[in-house]
């Protein structure tokens, strides 16, 4: 009886697993086809005026060489087989995040195999590979859940949920005191440096932008306030003139993407399939229609996809010649610590560079920038802790809800340092939010819950039955 009872869900999980590894591998078959494309972008783009300004690979040190294949299909390879850990691991916060960075360190070793940067290419292969194990470990395989000491109920949630969005509200009408123009998202830098307002105002906006009004849209969503839902939506589009932001802009699509994608599919294909899928059509859309989808290129396969990949070459190149920040570039603690630069990294790499300010994320800033490419497995290690903490904080919600309500914080993460997040974008904030969280938020919840209750109640039965 119990063998026959085992054999169905054995089956599935083998065959979910299955799945899960050929969509990781397609997945790694686009980006290699995205990279090789951003590197001949000039190329397939041909002549026309408004698509050859966007980029201009050799400026950007991104190239592609295919007599060098030999030297980067081998840890294209090696790399490969870590997908491995997303197929065994458990959805979680970490899971989500850790994908996001997989890409983007795949990307940098593709990038690395034919940057014309000088350092040290090899060892930074391999600081890359061990930093990027030594994250995943604990963000992706701690999870336990910790004890909530304090919970709300769900009425003092859903009084939660209403005052997040009056906060938010109130916000979005203060920023756009300061600072409200419709521009066109193609011209936005040509105004993003008149933005003006206080600090304070500023963190306001971000932490309600990435954190604050996605947690609320997702809390309606999960209470069944679907009109609640609408307003956070409707609210939104409003943070776009305020920050003349790509990400404040695509926000709301960027929500009820992960709505739909989360109803239909499994946490863990949802997050492959959210990255897997704009690139995709990125693709398509550029081989099929050339220039004329020149944009839509420009913004998913080179800005979400190869600029933060990027940043790890171009950090690599300059700290290999120049003193490292042992962290005082965050800050709070550059007042009290003797550091290099006085100005901050993004400035001072745009002025050495050319390419903008060029912020980058945890792997690039608290990784090379802070230790080099020696220590920085040690760091990324104690930042993968942090993601391990948001896990447990997170554990026993619905994978749905962790899904919408965080959906906006890896695009940041691919670009913005660890403790700026943490801090400026509210990523500690959230942390906090899930734990308050009621785990039992929705009916349905609660019965999955009782199921729950249930059949380990009944396993523990069967097993004392067996074992007497």
């Amino acid at each position: 009886m119990n063998s026959t009872s085992k054999a169905p869900f054995g089956s599935w999980h083998s065959s979910e697993s299955h799945r899960l590894c050929l969509l990781i591998c397609l997945h790694i078959a686009v980006l290699c086809l995205t990279l090789i494309l951003v590197a001949r972008y000039d190329r397939f783009a041909g002549s026309d005026p408004h698509v050859a300004h966007l980029f201009y690979p050799p400026a950007f040190h991104i190239f592609f060489d295919a007599d060098r294949l030999h030297v980067v299909v081998p840890v294209i390879a090696v790399f490969a087989c870590l997908s491995g850990l997303f197929v065994t691991a458990r959805f979680s916060f970490g899971f989500f995040a850790g994908f996001y960075f997989y890409t983007m360190i795949f990307g940098y070793l593709w990038l690395n195999s034919f940057s014309d940067l000088s350092y040290n290419h090899g060892l930074a292969r391999l600081s890359a590979m061990a930093s990027l194990i030594t994250f995943l470990l604990p963000a992706l395989f701690v999870s336990s859940p910790l004890h909530q000491r304090f919970v709300l109920s769900t009425r003092a949630f859903d009084r939660m949920l209403m005052l997040i969005f009056l906060v938010g509200v109130v916000v979005v009408v203060l920023g756009a005191a300061y600072n409200f123009r419709l521009v066109a998202l193609a011209d936005i830098y040509q105004f993003r440096d008149q933005i003006s307002a206080p600090k304070i105002v500023n963190y306001l906006v971000t932490i309600v932008s990435t954190v604050l009004l996605p947690f609320a849209f997702a809390g309606f969503l999960a209470r069944k306030a679907y009109w609640w839902a609408v307003a956070v939506l409707l609210v939104l589009p409003f943070l776009y003139p305020v920050t003349l932001s790509k990400t404040a802009f695509f926000t709301p699509i960027w929500l009820v993407a992960m709505l739909l994608v989360s109803r239909l599919f499994e946490a863990r294909v949802a997050v492959i399939l959210s990255l897997f899928v704009p690139m995709f059509a990125g693709v398509m859309l550029f081989l099929t229609l050339g220039s004329k989808a020149g944009f839509f290129f420009h913004t998913i396969e080179l800005r979400q996809i190869t600029i933060p990949a990027l940043a790890m070459d171009i950090y690599n190149d300059f700290f290999s010649r120049h003193d490292l920040t042992y962290f005082c570039q965050i800050s709070f603690l550059k007042p009290i610590m003797r550091c290099p630069y006085q100005e901050q990294l993004s400035v001072l790499l745009e002025g050495q560079y050319g390419l903008g300010n060029y912020n980058a994320s945890l792997f690039a800033t608290e990784g090379i920038a802070s230790v080099g490419p020696l220590w920085a497995p040690v760091v990324t290690f104690a930042c993968g802790l942090v993601f391990a903490l948001g896990n447990r904080l997170s554990s026993g919600l619905p994978p749905e809800f962790i899904l919408i309500s965080g959906a906006i914080l890896p695009q940041i993460l691919l670009n913005v340092p660890l403790s700026t997040t943490l801090l400026s974008h509210g990523m500690g904030l959230i942390f906090l939010l899930w734990y308050l969280t009621p785990r039992a938020i929705s009916e349905s919840d609660r019965s999955n819950a009782a199921l729950r209750l249930d059949a380990q109640a009944s396993q523990a039965g069967a097993e004392a039955v067996s074992e007497s």
